[in-house]
Parts: C-alpha cells; sequence; structure tokens
C-alpha cells in the first residue's frame, strides 16, 4: 500500500492527465489517501453518468445514446443503477460511481529523454522529408494536419523526427490506432528508435496501466481513460474501424488532448469528409502517393468464381481460387487470404488442410493465439494465413501475395480493399505481389479500390517517384 503524504507523487502519477473510476484508484490507495487528498483539492470526483428527463450522458466516453445504457442491481448504491454499456469493456461507468480527477499541480512529471532521443540510422525518401518537416512545423504551431500516404509509404518513419522534436521539447505524446495488431506493430519499432524514452504500450489486455510516460502508444478505445493529457495526438489509420463509424472514440480523441495541442492524422485511404476539410483549408495536408521503395502499389487483379459459399459447403474449392493457390504452393511466397465472417474461413480452413501439407492456420478478432500466430507467420513459419478484416492494415509481411474470398461482400469497402491489397510488396527486398479479389460480382468498392490504387500510382509516376527502381 503506498504510504500516505502530503502530496503523494504516486496518486499524481496515476491520474495526472487521466479520468479513472473510483474503484480503479481504491486497487492502489486507501480511502484516506483520496480524502486528504480531495480536502486539499487536489482530486476533485465529477459523475460517471448524468441523467434528466431529456438526455442521459456518460461523461468518460461521452456515449448519449439511450440503446448503449442498462441497469442492474448495483452493490455500490444497493438500488437499481444505470450503467453505460458503451465502455463497460474498461470498467463499469455508473451513476453512482465517480470518475476522480487531478486538480493539484500541472507540471510534467516526467524530464526529456537522454540524448540522442532519436536513435534511427534510416533515410528517407524525398516525400518522406517533406512530411517529416511539415509534421515538426505543425508541432510548432500546435495546427492539424493529414498525412495521405499510401500503404507501405514509410508513415512510421516520417513520425521519427517529429517525435524526437517533441520529446525534447519534454511534451507527452500520444499515437492512437483503432487496432490493437498496430499498437503491437509499432511498440517494439518505437522501443528500437527510442532507447531512451519511457514508451507506454496500452490497449485490452496489455501490462501496461496508468503509468506516466513520455509516449503512449494505445489504442482508441483506451483513451476513454485520459482528459487533456496529450501535448501531440497522433491518430494512425484514422480512416479504420470502428473509429471512423463511432463518434465516441472520436470526441475521446480529442477529450484526450491538451487544447493547445498539435493533432496529426495518418491514412492511406482518408474519408470524402476530411479530405473536404482539406480542400476547405482547414485542414493541412502532405500527400506521399509513392511507396518508400520506389515500386508501384501492386495493382489488384479480379476474378469471378460463382457461388464460392456453396463451393465451401460442399467441401470443395473454387477452380480459379484453387489454381491460384496451386501457383504459389510450389513457390517462395506465403499467401495472405481474406474472408467475410469467421464460419467462412474456419470452413475453409477445414477444406485446405486436406488440400495440402503446408503448414496454415487461420486468426480472428477473438483468437486468444492472435499475436502468436500473426509473429509466426512474420517469421515466414506459416504458408497460409486465414483472416478476417482485423489484418486489413497496420501489419507487415514479407514476400506474400493476397487473396480476398468474396470481395463482393459489403464488409469490403473500398478503403478496405484498399489496405488489404497495401499488404502486398511491402518489402523493399520483396517489392512485387499479387492481389486478386475473387468475387460473385463486381461491386463499386471493388471497382473503386482499383481505380484509387491506380490513381495513387499515376500520380507517382507523374512527379518521378517510381524511376529509382532497386534491382
Amino acid at each position: 500500500m503506498v504510504t500516505s503524504s502530503p502530496l503523494s507523487k504516486e496518486l499524481r502519477l496515476t491520474l495526472y492527465g487521466k479520468q479513472l473510476l473510483h474503484d480503479e484508484i481504491l486497487q492502489t490507495f486507501t480511502q484516506q489517501e483520496l480524502d486528504h487528498h480531495f480536502n486539499h483539492q487536489w482530486i476533485n470526483y465529477t459523475p460517471s453518468i448524468t441523467k434528466n428527463n431529456y438526455s442521459i450522458i456518460c461523461l468518460r466516453c461521452h456515449n448519449n445514446r439511450r440503446s448503449l445504457f442498462a441497469k442492474h442491481y448495483c452493490y455500490r448504491c444497493s438500488s437499481v443503477c444505470t450503467y453505460c454499456r458503451n465502455c463497460i469493456n474498461i470498467g463499469k461507468s455508473s451513476m453512482c460511481h465517480p470518475i476522480v480527477k487531478w486538480t493539484g499541480p500541472q507540471s510534467s512529471l516526467t524530464k526529456p529523454p537522454a540524448e540522442p532521443v532519436l536513435q534511427w540510422n534510416g533515410t528517407l525518401s524525398k516525400p518522406q522529408q517533406l512530411a517529416s518537416e511539415q509534421l515538426i512545423t505543425s508541432i510548432q504551431t500546435r495546427q492539424s494536419t493529414l498525412v495521405h500516404a499510401v500503404c507501405g509509404a514509410g508513415k512510421t518513419e516520417i513520425l521519427f523526427k517529429a517525435v524526437a522534436y517533441s520529446l525534447s521539447a519534454n511534451q507527452q505524446i500520444c499515437i492512437a490506432t483503432p487496432r490493437r495488431d498496430v499498437v503491437q506493430e509499432l511498440f517494439p519499432r518505437f522501443l528500437k528508435a527510442f532507447p531512451t524514452t519511457l514508451i507506454q504500450a496500452l490497449y485490452g489486455g496489455s501490462a501496461d496501466r496508468n503509468n506516466m510516460a513520455n509516449l503512449t502508444i494505445a489504442t482508441t478505445h483506451q483513451l476513454y481513460r485520459y482528459s487533456s493529457a496529450f501535448d501531440v495526438m497522433i491518430i494512425d489509420e484514422v480512416d479504420a474501424f470502428p473509429y471512423t463509424m463511432d463518434i465516441t472514440l472520436q470526441k475521446a480523441a480529442q477529450n484526450a488532448r491538451k487544447p493547445d495541442s498539435a493533432l496529426i492524422y495518418l491514412s492511406a485511404t482518408p474519408n470524402k469528409a476530411m479530405l473536404a476539410e482539406v480542400k476547405k483549408g482547414s485542414l493541412q495536408s502532405v500527400t506521399i502517393p509513392a511507396r518508400y521503395h520506389g515500386y508501384p502499389l501492386p495493382e489488384p487483379q479480379t476474378k469471378w468464381i460463382g457461388n464460392w459459399k456453396k463451393s465451401i459447403v460442399q467441401h470443395r474449392l473454387p477452380y480459379a481460387f484453387q489454381k491460384w493457390l496451386e501457383h504459389r504452393l510450389s513457390s517462395d511466397k506465403t499467401m495472405l487470404i481474406f474472408l467475410a465472417d469467421i464460419e467462412s474461413m474456419l470452413s475453409l480452413e477445414k477444406i485446405l488442410h486436406r488440400f495440402t501439407s503446408k503448414k496454415l492456420c487461420s486468426v480472428h478478432a477473438k483468437d486468444p493465439e492472435r499475436s502468436e500466430k500473426i509473429e509466426i507467420m512474420r517469421k515466414k513459419e506459416l504458408k497460409i494465413l486465414l483472416t478476417t478484416t482485423i489484418l486489413e492494415r497496420g501489419v507487415t509481411f514479407s514476400n506474400v501475395d493476397v487473396a480476398v474470398l468474396g470481395a463482393e461482400k459489403t464488409i469490403f469497402t473500398e478503403s478496405a480493399l484498399v489496405q488489404i491489397a497495401g499488404r502486398a510488396g511491402r518489402d523493399y527486398r520483396h517489392p512485387e505481389g499479387n492481389v486478386t479479389f475473387f468475387h460473385y460480382g463486381l461491386t463499386e468498392a471493388i471497382i473503386d479500390a482499383q481505380k484509387h490504387i491506380r490513381m495513387m500510382n499515376r500520380q507517382a509516376a507523374k512527379q518521378g517517384l517510381l524511376a529509382e527502381r532497386k534491382s
């Protein structure tokens, strides 16, 4: 138990820039310590949920949809109590359960990392360098900027110098992304580039919790825990589900920023609303239409395969898809195959186990071995990895060909298909890859994804960014 003191450094470290539920704090600190700090106005309590005849709102996640609230018998207040279902996965926010915030001294508890802050020996291409300089300017002027960069453009490396600038100024930085897999991919890369920096990774089930770090890499859901914490907010894959569809996550990102903070968006497929802001001049933008290695984006092929679901139910492979597989089974290529739903994916996995002796497996969002399977795919210990859209972005595999089985399904939007195509050809040692959309009827999303990729390749060629190809 933490020892009580006139001003607890430990409690300040836990609460600074946060909004945590009362019960979360009581796991580490006593009520006596909280009372002491409350009496000195170093902390305050605010309701988790407010309600009147006209509206109800969760003040932690900003949910105001009545359908996402429920009632239960509550042990805290010994009565029927309303709680929020929208953010229940990070603790139960209820009518009687207050949020605790730090209101004491506001000076930063961290120190700038030891120099040299950035210990990365790579080099940036000319477009990457221009983007990097733009981001530093955005941090200096506290402005919002969109980095519109194709899949494989090296968005992470573009961030390095801007993050180093901010860290040297002892600023708090957050890189938020909708997907846990992206957090797990980014975390070791930043640890390697910034070895003197205190970095934490936050996602469901992660070991880090309530630490004051110089750099926080988190899923967007973890931002529900923060309030006016960050000098620089970087939102990676801003167009990804669920962030792009969930207004509460968007509000959480805004709430986690300091009022005068810089906001940076990263996306290969920004939505129309964001592009409209760029056109109006209310959002700065820098575009990188080429990959860092100078090769064009693989342009997806399309193949009609008829009623593929019926084929799978009958325990057989669609003919065109089978030929695609056979061609690669005898090559050094690995295969990443996307399906719209878990049931179809597991059925296909059973068929493939009978079809080939090569090592393969499947992965989805609720798979407890998800991280381990992704890692063995990276190590090239798998020939085939079947997946739902959970791996459409944020993961890199070398020398991989990509297929979508059932590309006509509505879950495969233009954005999703562009991102899926972007999994191929990312490694400079294997910069080319095959992408095939197997379908039971072309959709606008399929056609628009092909157009999008061709447009970026043309733009890159026009700017002379594809001239320096590596042999």
